[in-house]
């Protein structure tokens, strides 16, 4: 394991279920991978709990279904761009959509620079852009329905009964947005994965209100090609 070019944020603050009794609702919280690449099969059983890829560990190889129907391959002993990969929780989640909305500017600075930019959601591909709040995005939005991308990122927790009934009484179905029944969501994280396949950068945080600026995605993209 090589030393990262840049650093990891991340946030796993057991604390947090204590200080902020209103996070308690993280404990809510698709693609083909190759097996043989998949670090983990876990699920947490909170947002809390997971065990997170950080930087300086390897990426792993995966294949996800696109919103335009396409099949996104990424192999990271043979890339020909360094990715930036952002894992959101799908469209009903409006932290989410201000997420996306705010890194327009982002995209296309990571775009110039040379980077692919990618977001991942638990959205099946056939709603992917639809079920955004937001419009005019020409994002790469892949389908990570079926959480294997997630579970591989040690990203995967389980959203508790009380939730799901919950969410329900307020018009989201997860069921219907993945086509699936795992109740599974990925905690909201972003990646910067270099050339190498090595991750350089990595802000994970199981608080899904508080995500990354896009300023700092862009500053850290900058020094990872240095």
């Amino acid at each position: 394991m090589r030393i990262p070019k840049f650093f990891s944020a991340v946030i796993v603050l057991i604390a947090v279920v204590v200080l902020v009794p209103a996070c308690s609702e993280m404990q809510d919280q698709n693609v083909t991978l190759d097996s043989a690449s998949m670090q983990s099969e876990d699920v947490a059983e909170t947002a809390f709990e997971i065990v997170p890829l950080m930087a300086g560990m390897n990426a792993p190889e995966f294949s996800l279904t696109a919103a335009d129907g396409t099949t996104y391959q990424f192999n990271p002993e043979n890339l020909e761009k360094p990715l930036v990969l952002t894992f959101y929780r799908g469209g009903f989640c409006p932290y989410c959509n201000r997420q996306l909305a705010e890194f327009r500017h982002a995209e296309t600075r990571l775009t110039e620079m040379g980077y692919s930019v990618a977001f991942a959601s638990m959205d099946r591909a056939a709603i992917l852009k639809s079920n955004l709040k937001i419009e005019d995005v020409n994002y790469t939005l892949l389908s990570d329905s079926k959480a294997t991308l997630a579970k591989a990122f040690g990203l995967a927790y389980r959203v508790s009964d009380e939730t799901i009934e919950r969410y329900l009484k307020g018009g989201i179905d997860l069921e219907g947005d993945s086509g699936e029944s795992h109740h599974i969501l990925p905690v909201p994280a972003t990646y910067i994965i270099g050339v190498d396949g090595v991750i350089d950068f990595a802000y994970v945080n199981p608080n899904y209100s508080e995500r990354v600026h896009p300023d700092l995605v862009v500053k850290a993209a900058e020094l990872a090609l240095e």
